[in-house]
């Protein structure tokens, strides 16, 4: 089941295909991906956090999901809109996010996955907002927030409550928001 098509990706549920558990294994433990997360996993916790993924979708399609290349139908990564399943100071919300394998950076796809996820989710599933967070110097995805026309909110920044001590380094999160009426068509 595709999503979402894009010009050069298409955007679909993860499998449990050892191509997807591959992927996701290295997205899940790539030191420079997880650079801002307070955990790399290993084979065996990324297989079973997929298997969760994979076992718990939602009818709704609002979930991570494998961004994979048209040409070739290989993932290359994970984007989608998610709700937020756990207590922050911007909750409820449904969040846009996205993580791809290094080899792809800056080439645009991440750019181009959330445009076409903002516009989804505005037109299909008609949410009225859209936030993203990220680390405060997570420059590369907050580059991404403003090239898609995220709007930041400076005044909704805040400590993730699941960074542990001696992971300062990973707060303070920043926050984008973006509504219908601020997105171009």
């Amino acid at each position: 089941m595709i999503t979402l098509e894009t010009p050069r990706l298409f955007i679909r549920p993860w499998t449990l295909q050892q191509s997807d558990r591959e992927v996701f294994h290295s997205i899940m433990s790539d030191p420079a991906i997880r650079k801002f997360y307070v955990t790399r996993l290993s084979r065996h916790e990324s297989d079973t956090l997929l298997e969760e993924v994979v076992r718990s979708f939602p009818d709704d399609a609002l979930a991570w999901q494998a961004a994979c290349l048209k040409s070739s139908g290989a993932p290359i990564g994970y984007t989608g809109l998610s709700r937020v399943a756990y207590e922050l100071p911007i909750t409820p919300c449904v969040e846009i996010g996205w993580q791809f394998l290094p080899v792809y950076w800056n080439k645009g796809y991440a750019t181009e996955a959330a445009r076409a996820l903002l516009a989804h989710g505005f037109q299909h599933h008609k949410l009225n907002e859209i936030v993203a967070f990220a680390v405060h110097n997570n420059h590369a995805s907050i580059a991404v927030m403003e090239k898609i026309g995220m709007q930041r909110d400076c005044d909704a920044g805040f400590d993730h409550p699941v960074v542990p001590a001696g992971f300062e380094h990973l707060n303070p999160q920043v926050v984008y928001r973006a509504r219908p009426e601020t997105q171009s068509s």
